[in-house]
């Protein structure tokens, strides 16, 4: 494997691209889930928000986020991952800056509606990218490191918007934290290559030898002719239905933690944005073990379904105790997150090594929609159960039930061929 036989090659691609899809994937992530914080700090009372528009407002990212994964993909997969993210970083830098200039509530439908519609074609057009300059078992691995951006962004996202808010007002923390993602698009153009043999910084064997390794991968393949045959596929619409559910349960804590712990707790918005940052440090530890013993032993669905299971019981432990213990009922919340977001990198690791190059990254969008869909249901009703029951207990229900009918999702898909690929991967080490 290329890992062995050219470990400097190897070095370079992790420290010169796995940084800058962090940075660009994190700073994607900040603009959409720091809506949260500024409703617990001050829009919802300036802008007239009610529970059930603050409920629209949070999911209609979702609704623009839905319908533009799979031209995103396509665009990304046949022309240029590069140039759409480029773009993609200034629009949105842009909307999110906006968001703190919007005087009435009905600035932000559309805000909130464009974000989503620009945003939709960064997570595939990542999936994408990484597919293309990293190894079957590198992948998880990559992908975790891409997706490291999502809870760690919301750590220290958590953090910072506590303090904005409190030192200034929501209109400077959304100025503040969407302005980063223009400056950053320049700085992708400049370091960024679609494909090993555009780089500058491999030599002319090494960028032979990463094209020979890649498209060895795809020989053996069942080869699949257009993208309507892969949509069609049982795994592919049994990993959909599965990002589904398990989007309304990442999403409707994303977007609702924050409330949720502010009402319960009634700390002040500091204290509250320490606490919504712990989940996601138990979530970056969950990440790196999970996708490395995946990338390991080449088992991507059994890290998956057990993570989303102990979420599951998490969240109706949670449900359990409801006020009577705030820091035990806390504490199931902190494994909830953790468990949820600890087998992404196998997750989307599952997909290109099921699927040929030429549909693989199709179907990433397409999977990738349906969470965006889940998302959507998650934020919106997580909010609207929290509102109309006066507490979070049906919410954490809601949540639970979702993560339940992901593990069964998971469980039905059949990678046939895992337990061959870990034999010859243990013979070729």
């Amino acid at each position: 494997m290329m890992k062995n036989s050219d470990p400097l090659a190897s070095r370079k691609r992790w420290m010169i691209l796995i940084p800058i899809a962090f940075i660009t994937y994190s700073l994607a992530y900040l603009d959409r889930a720091n809506y949260g914080f500024g409703v617990a700090g001050g829009m919802g009372e300036d802008l007239n928000i009610t529970t059930s528009v603050s409920s629209l407002l949070a999911s209609l990212f979702f609704l623009g986020y839905f319908f533009f994964q799979i031209p995103g993909a396509i665009y990304a997969e046949k022309k240029s991952a590069k140039k759409l993210v480029f773009w993609s970083l200034i629009l949105w830098g842009g909307l999110a800056t906006a968001t703190g200039f919007a005087t009435h509530v009905t600035w932000l439908y559309p805000i909130r509606f464009f974000l989503g519609v620009v945003e939709s074609a960064v997570m595939p057009a990542m999936l994408v990218f990484l597919s293309g300059w990293f190894l079957k078992a590198e992948r998880s691995r990559a992908n975790t490191f891409l997706i490291l951006g999502n809870p760690v962004t919301v750590l220290w996202m958590s953090i910072l918007s506590g303090y904005l808010l409190k030192a200034f007002d929501w209109r400077t923390m959304f100025i503040f934290e969407g302005a980063p993602a223009i400056l950053w698009a320049f700085i992708w153009w400049k370091l960024v290559n679609d494909r090993p043999k555009e780089a500058k910084w491999l030599t002319a064997e090494q960028k032979k030898n990463l094209e020979t390794e890649l498209q060895k991968e795809q020989t053996g393949m069942k080869p699949v002719k257009n993208y309507r045959e892969a949509f069609k596929s049982k795994k592919v619409i049994y990993l959909s239905l599965q990002y589904f559910f398990w989007s309304i349960g990442v999403y409707g804590f994303v977007m609702w933690l924050p409330s949720i712990i502010s009402k319960a707790s009634k700390m002040d918005i500091v204290a509250t944005g320490w606490l919504s940052a712990a989940p996601y440090v138990l979530a970056v530890i969950g990440m790196l073990l999970v996708s490395y013993y995946s990338d390991k032993t080449l088992n991507r669905k059994s890290f998956v379904w057990v993570s989303l299971l102990i979420g599951a019981l998490a969240f109706y432990g949670s449900y359990a105790v409801g006020t009577s213990n705030f820091w035990l009922s806390f504490g199931l919340l902190v494994i909830a997150g953790g468990a949820m977001y600890a087998p992404y990198g196998p997750f989307f690791a599952i997909i290109p090594e099921i699927l040929p190059r030429n549909v693989a990254g199709g179907a990433m969008a397409l999977i990738n929609s349906m969470g965006a869909l889940g998302s959507f249901v998650g934020s919106y009703f997580v909010g609207y159960l929290n509102g109309a029951t006066g507490g979070p207990s049906a919410s954490y229900i809601f949540m639970a039930g979702s993560l339940v009918l992901s593990v069964i999702f998971t469980l039905l898909v059949k990678i046939n061929n895992e337990h061959s690929i870990q034999k010859m991967e243990a013979q070729s080490l």
